[in-house]
């Protein structure tokens, strides 16, 4: 073979190996995806392994790695065939994703990099998930790796809020890859919620579970779920102090909490329990939100449907019964918020100017200044 087609069978290779597999986020020749490479007289022809049959990414993969091909000089016609996995190479696969770390445990550790983030309240109707999910996009779009847990098991909505909806109004299935679970990923953001697993038809029942099942499904969640290396994991918690808190407590206790309330002295005084129950269960509060803030109307005059000073009031009770709270400010009332919600476009990407929009980015930058690091992560180091 000339060397010319050599350097040119060798720039292929690397140019469709560097393709990121959308739902892993790693790189097919990384994920050893490719399965071969043969360039003749200007035309490369590419064997790709996909993980599953009926991969739900399998024409973005073949149209990613046509273009790859194609982009390479010296190509004038690329060709892709697809093939599947056999049952020997996806558990390879597992496993490598897996690393060292064994079957059914969870790679957010106290040991782990990655920041884990609950998102509270004392009571339902105040916003939580919708600052949850805003908040995880923002945090996207600022370049981190975020994962997004819809812990709300009963009351699950993040799927909607994010827009991860089929044509029939369903929340969209994760793709399994033998015992992994890929959570779809919206604006950047790897999603798992109850609603995804939901039988069809079943959308519309209630999830009547109770202590044990909400916890094993949690843990399903951190253990199953392949999030990949995250910067920041995001839960949206159930309002209140019921199962699903203490199981997350129990499963996560180095996570922080992020409280949420509105002005109301009603909710204000229920968040201070979802702050104290997150306190003896050993994690640390990294602040309170107030949302439906008093906003400013076309004519310039304040519009206060719920009052004022809750979130600051909440951070001060919490902060004279413990630690210093900060009051991370407040998400003022807003329409586009709202329909933003509905629509399944967060208002963070559908309207960036609202001042809803404005106050959560500024959130996301203050909760953002805090780095991955090692301090007090246990290396596996030796003495030689």
């Amino acid at each position: 073979m000339p060397s010319s087609t050599l350097d040119t069978l060798g720039a292929v290779r690397e140019a469709v190996g560097a393709v990121v597999d959308p739902e892993l986020r790693r790189s097919l020749g990384e994920l050893e995806m490719i399965r071969e490479v043969v360039v003749d007289d200007g035309v490369a022809s590419i064997g790709v392994l996909l993980t599953i049959v009926g991969c739900p990414m399998a024409q973005r993969i073949e149209r990613d790695v046509r273009e790859a091909a194609a982009a390479v000089p010296g190509i004038r016609e690329a060709h892709v065939e697809l093939g599947v996995m056999t049952d020997e190479q996806r558990a390879a696969l597992t496993a490598r994703l897996r690393g060292s770390r064994p079957k059914a445990t969870s790679p957010f550790t106290a040991d782990s990099l990655t920041r884990v983030i609950a998102v509270t309240s004392g009571k339902g109707g105040v916003g939580k998930s919708s600052v949850t999910a805003n908040l995880a996009v923002s945090l996207a779009a600022r370049g981190l790796r975020v994962g997004l847990v819809d812990a709300d098991v009963h009351g699950f909505s993040i799927p909607g809020l994010l827009g991860l909806l089929d044509a029939d109004g369903r929340a969209v299935r994760p793709t399994r890859v033998d015992d992994l679970v890929l959570p779809p990923i919206a604006h950047g953001v790897k999603v798992v919620s109850i609603g995804m697993f939901l039988r069809p038809g079943a959308e519309d029942a209630a999830v009547s579970w109770r202590g044990p099942m909400l916890h094993r499904t949690l843990e399903q969640f951190l253990n199953d779920v392949f999030f990949g290396d995250l910067d920041v994991l995001l839960i949206d918690m159930p309002p209140g102090t019921g199962d699903v808190a203490i199981s997350v407590g129990q499963l996560l206790p180095h996570a922080e909490v992020l409280v949420v309330t509105t002005p109301q002295r009603a909710a204000a005084e229920v968040a201070v329990r979802s702050g104290l129950l997150a306190r003896q269960l050993g994690q640390r509060i990294a602040g309170v939100v107030e949302t439906m803030s008093p906003s400013v109307l076309p004519d310039g005059s304040p519009f206060e449907p719920f009052g004022s000073g809750g979130g600051t009031a909440v951070a001060d009770r919490l902060t004279a019964l413990g630690d210093a709270v900060p009051a991370l400010g407040g998400v003022p009332f807003s329409t586009a918020l709202r329909s933003g919600g509905d629509d399944g476009i967060p208002v963070v990407v559908g309207n960036p100017a609202d001042p809803a929009a404005q106050a959560i980015a500024a959130l996301a930058e203050s909760l953002a200044v805090r780095p991955r690091t090692l301090a007090g992560v246990k290396l596996p180091l030796a003495v030689a």
